[in-house]
């Protein structure tokens, strides 16, 4: 039902899908660079995308891999072999989205990989290009490699069932891929369990011992950055949950929502792109969060699902 209305949505928007960039004709920048944030972590990436990696003595802890076609990873692969001495001995996959594993395979010869147990049955169901972690962990895990303490932190649920924080208590820096999104939007929600997203924002936002956060994505940034999406997240969900609860059909919620929603936020990065995919996902999403007093008939119902234009909540 998702993908329908989605899809259906876009079209009747005139919006081109922010993803078909990526997918059929992106131009890579190949603006590839390296930066010390701290004693031991290291920021990678290009296209701006980014990853990261703890250099110690022993042998350096990589997090996450980038975009398949960019041959950012090869690239850093090269770098790492010519600058150090140590091999990478562990690859910290942050979730299963292709885009930040791709191409970590050519760590195996050294490394082995790690994530939460709900990664690997994603990776291996979706055939990803991508290392597949021996060591899992279910809500919290130290690694320790020369003297280095790295905690992998996991608070339920969020922007996917597996996504985790990569924290360096003893540095200050906490790696935050596809969570510290500030005032840049998801291009929808369709793997996302919001309630939970929004309480875990207020957590990353008050962690302790955390001076620098590294996004996945956008420059280095603080942890002002979980206030600011929280904020837009949380409004957004309450604006579209009163509408359904006024009976408003999902083409009214899209421009009343849509027109509130530019007036508070128009600041936001890409809300022309992505305003109506995050209204109608988080539709969606209230959509089986909640009954109403006024049931949706199983004709409407079918309405919907082969065209969201017919969506309503009540007569």
């Amino acid at each position: 039902m998702r993908r329908v209305i989605l899809a259906t949505v876009l079209l009747y928007a005139g919006l081109a899908p922010s993803w078909t960039l990526y997918a059929q004709e992106r131009v890579w920048l190949e603006d590839r660079t390296i930066e010390q944030i701290s004693e031991h972590v290291f920021r990678w990436g290009s296209d701006g995308q980014f990853g990261a990696y703890i250099l110690t003595d022993e042998g350096i802890i990589l997090v996450d891999g980038h975009y398949c076609l960019s041959g950012t990873l090869q690239w850093l692969k090269s770098e790492l072999d010519r600058r150090y001495d140590v091999p990478v001995k562990y690859v910290v996959l942050s979730h299963d989205h292709q885009d930040h594993n791709c191409n970590t395979g050519i760590f195996g010869d050294t490394a082995v990989a790690v994530g939460h147990r709900n990664i690997v049955p994603h990776l291996v169901f979706e055939k990803r290009n991508s290392l597949v972690p021996q060591i899992t962990f279910e809500d919290e895990m130290d690694l320790r490699l020369g003297g280095v303490l790295v905690k992998l932190l996991y608070f339920g649920p969020t922007h996917s069932d597996n996504l985790i924080q990569v924290h360096i208590p003893d540095e200050g820096v906490l790696i935050a891929v596809d969570s510290a999104k500030g005032r840049n939007l998801f291009p929808d929600f369709r793997d996302m369990e919001v309630n939970n997203q929004l309480r875990v924002m207020g957590i990353l936002a008050n962690l302790e011992d955390v001076s620098v956060v590294l996004p996945g994505h956008g420059p280095v940034t603080t942890q002002d950055a979980f206030l600011d999406h929280r904020r837009y997240l949380q409004t957004l969900k309450d604006t579209v949950l009163q509408h359904m609860a006024d009976g408003r059909t999902l083409q009214e919620i899209k421009t009343l929502a849509g027109a509130s929603m530019m007036e508070e936020f128009g600041d936001y990065n890409r809300m022309d792109a992505n305003l109506i995919p995050n209204i109608v996902t988080m539709y969606d999403y209230l959509y089986r969060y909640r009954e109403p007093n006024d049931r949706i008939t199983e004709v409407e119902a079918l309405e919907c699902i082969e065209d969201s234009r017919q969506c309503r909540t009540s007569d």
